[in-house]
C-alpha cells in the first residue's frame, strides 16, 4: 500500500473555487466513509481549511486512486469533476509525506509559518480515528507531521516569516497603522466561537480592544468564549450575544470579525449598509495622483464630442474620470472625431490612447481605469467608520460590502493577493532542511516496518522448526531427562538464532533505503513464507492501534 494525497488550495485554485468546494463537517464524515469503502484505499483522512481541501488514502493502484479520490471530491464538494481536474494537485509516497510536512510547517499556508494548521492536522486525525478511517499509515502519518511542524516552530524563527491569519488580515485593515495601536480602544463584534473566531477574539484582547462582543448560534459557546476572554489577564471587557442581536451590535462596532461554518452570506451588503448608515467617516489627508491637464484647444477642437468646459480641473483622458457619465458611442464618436484629423496629433498628445480606449470599451462595454500618476498631491479621503474581517470558507460577508461607502473589507480573497508577494524569512529555508530530513528518515521507518510482519513470521517458522525437532527427538529418546532436553533445546534455538540473526538484521536496513520493498517479497520467496502469515502479522500490529 502507498500514500496518496489529492486535493486543492489557495496555491492551485482561485478563492472563488475554493469556496464553492469547501466541505461542511457532514460532508467530511461522508467523503471519508465512501472513501474507505472505495476499492483502492484502506484507509483515509481530510484535511479541510479555510484554504485547502486535501484528501489523504492508503491506496494499493497509483491511477486508480487518482480517479477514485478526485471522483469523491468532486462528489462531496458539489463541484463538478471537469471544472475541478484541471486545479487539483496529487502527491505519491515521499512526495505525499513532503507535502503534508510542509503543510504542517505552515510552509504552504497562505501566511507563512502560521502555527493554527497544527491544531486542524490534530482535529482532522481525531476524526479520522473517530470514523475508523485512521488505520497505521495515517496515524503514523499525522502524527509525525505534528512533531515535525512543533519541532520548525521551536527549533527555527518560523514565526517571524508569518502570523495567524487573524493577524494578517488585521494588518491588511490597519494598513500602515501597527495593528495593537489600531485596534486599541476599539469596539468589536466577533461572529462565530469556533477555533478561528476565538482566535480573532484573543488577539483583539491582547491588541488592547475596548469591548469584544461574541455572537454564535449556539449561545452557550458565545458565553463560554466571552468568559474566558473576561478572565484572561487583559482588560477587555467581553459578553456574549445571540445571533439575532448582530445587526444591532454591527451598527456600534467598529470592527467586525466573521468566521462561522454557516453555507450562505451571515451579513448582506444591505445588512451592513444599514450599520452605517448615519454614521459621519473621519477624513485623512493622503496622497493621490495629480490628472493630466488637458492641451490647450487647436483649431477645430469646437466639434470635439467631450465637455471641455465640465473639466476645468483637467483629467486623464486614459482614466475613467476623463470619461465619467460617458457611454462607449460618444467616446467612439470622439475617436473617429480625432483620426479624421480635426486635431492637429502634435497638440493631442492622447489621441492614440483616446483611439484604443474606444476600441477597449466597444469591446468590453466598459472604460478600464489607466491612469498613470505624476506625483502626489494632498486630497481628503474619508477614513472607514466600520472595518470587516471575513475569514470564512465559504464567506460570510457579502462581497458587495466593497462597495459601501464608509466600510473597509478583508475577506479571504483580499488576503490572498496580499500574501502572493509577501517576504519569507531566512529561516524558511531551515525549514525546509527540517522536513527534508524527515521525510527521509520517515520514509526509512515506514519501509523498515513494512518488512517487519516478513521477519516475525519468518521467525515465526523458525520456532515451529524447532519446536516439531524437539518432539520428534523426544519420540526417539524417550528416557532423555529434563535437563539434557532443555540443554538441547537451547542449544538448536542458539543455532537457528545466530544463522537468521544476520540476514534478518541486513535485510531491514536493505528495505529502509529507498526502493528497499522488494527485499520484503524476496525474503518470502526464498524461505517460502506463507503469504496469509505475513498477513496476520500486519492486522495484528494494526489492531493494536495508533502508537503515541
Amino acid at each position: 500500500m502507498s500514500l496518496l494525497v489529492v486535493g486543492l488550495s489557495h496555491r492551485s485554485a482561485p478563492v472563488s473555487l475554493l469556496e464553492r468546494a469547501s466541505l461542511g463537517q457532514d460532508a467530511q464524515v461522508k467523503l471519508l466513509q465512501d472513501t474507505v469503502a472505495a476499492e483502492p484505499a484502506t484507509e483515509a483522512a481530510v484535511l479541510a481549511t479555510c484554504n485547502r481541501i486535501e484528501l489523504y488514502a492508503d491506496v494499493d493502484k497509483f491511477h486508480a486512486g487518482v480517479a477514485e479520490l478526485s471522483t469523491l471530491l468532486a462528489q462531496h464538494s458539489g463541484v463538478g469533476l471537469d471544472e475541478l481536474t484541471p486545479y487539483l494537485y496529487v502527491h505519491y509516497e515521499d512526495r505525499a509525506v513532503h507535502h503534508m510536512f510542509s503543510v504542517a510547517c505552515g510552509l504552504d499556508s497562505m501566511v507563512v509559518g502560521e502555527g493554527q494548521i497544527l491544531g486542524q492536522l490534530k482535529d482532522s486525525l481525531a476524526k479520522a480515528q473517530e470514523l475508523h478511517s485512521a488505520g497505521r499509515l495515517m496515524n503514523d502519518l499525522f502524527q509525525q507531521a505534528l512533531r515535525v511542524g512543533k519541532r520548525a516552530h521551536s527549533e527555527t524563527g518560523i514565526d517571524r516569516a508569518g502570523q495567524s491569519l487573524v493577524t494578517f488580515g488585521l494588518e491588511q485593515l490597519a494598513r500602515e497603522t501597527p495593528v495593537d495601536e489600531w485596534v486599541r480602544g476599539k469596539k468589536t463584534l466577533v461572529i462565530g466561537a469556533g477555533s478561528m473566531s476565538s482566535l480573532a477574539a484573543a488577539t483583539l484582547a491582547r491588541a488592547g480592544a475596548a469591548e469584544i462582543v461574541v455572537a454564535n448560534r449556539t449561545f452557550d459557546r458565545a458565553e463560554r468564549l466571552a468568559q474566558i476572554l473576561n478572565d484572561g489577564d487583559t482588560d477587555v471587557t467581553a459578553r456574549a450575544v445571540p445571533m439575532e442581536s448582530v445587526p444591532g451590535e454591527l451598527a456600534r462596532a467598529d470592527l467586525a470579525v466573521s468566521c462561522t461554518g454557516a453555507t450562505g452570506l451571515v451579513l448582506t451588503g444591505a445588512d451592513i449598509a444599514r450599520a452605517v448608515e448615519g454614521r459621519t467617516p473621519e477624513t485623512t489627508v493622503l496622497p493621490q495622483a495629480r490628472p493630466v491637464k488637458l492641451p490647450q484647444p487647436a483649431a477645430g477642437e469646437d466639434a470635439c464630442p467631450l465637455d471641455l468646459g465640465a473639466v476645468q480641473q483637467g483629467f486623464s483622458v486614459a482614466g475613467e474620470a476623463a470619461v465619467a457619465g460617458m457611454d462607449a458611442a460618444t467616446l467612439e464618436q470622439h475617436a473617429a472625431w480625432v483620426d479624421n484629423g480635426s486635431v492637429d496629433r502634435r497638440v493631442s498628445k492622447e489621441a492614440e490612447l483616446i483611439s484604443a480606449l474606444a476600441q477597449t470599451a466597444a469591446t468590453v462595454g466598459r472604460i478600464p481605469e489607466r491612469r498613470r500618476p505624476e506625483g502626489p498631491s494632498d486630497v481628503v479621503r474619508a477614513e472607514p467608520v466600520l472595518c470587516l474581517l471575513d475569514l470564512a470558507m465559504p464567506r460570510d460577508i457579502d462581497a458587495a460590502a466593497h462597495r459601501v461607502g464608509g466600510v473597509r473589507l478583508v475577506d479571504i480573497e483580499s488576503l490572498a493577493e496580499a500574501s502572493a508577494d509577501a517576504p519569507m524569512a531566512s529561516d524558511v529555508d531551515q525549514v525546509r532542511r527540517i522536513v527534508s530530513d524527515e521525510v527521509n528518515a520517515f520514509g526509512a521507518a515506514q519501509r523498515a516496518a513494512h518488512i517487519t510482519p516478513t521477519v516475525v513470521a519468518l521467525r515465526t517458522m523458525a520456532a515451529d522448526v524447532v519446536a516439531g525437532e524437539i518432539a520428534r527427538l523426544e519420540g526417539r529418546l524417550p528416557g532423555l531427562d529434563d535437563k539434557h532436553r532443555a540443554e538441547i533445546t537451547q542449544t538448536v534455538r542458539r543455532v537457528v538464532d545466530k544463522l537468521l540473526h544476520a540476514p534478518t538484521v541486513r535485510v531491514k536496513q536493505l528495505a529502509a533505503e529507498p526502493g528497499g520493498a522488494g527485499y520484503a517479497d524476496a525474503l518470502r520467496t526464498l524461505f517460502d513464507l506463507d503469504q496469509e502469515t505475513v498477513a496476520a502479522v500486519s492486522r495484528a500490529t494494526d489492531e493494536k492501534g495508533p502508537r503515541a
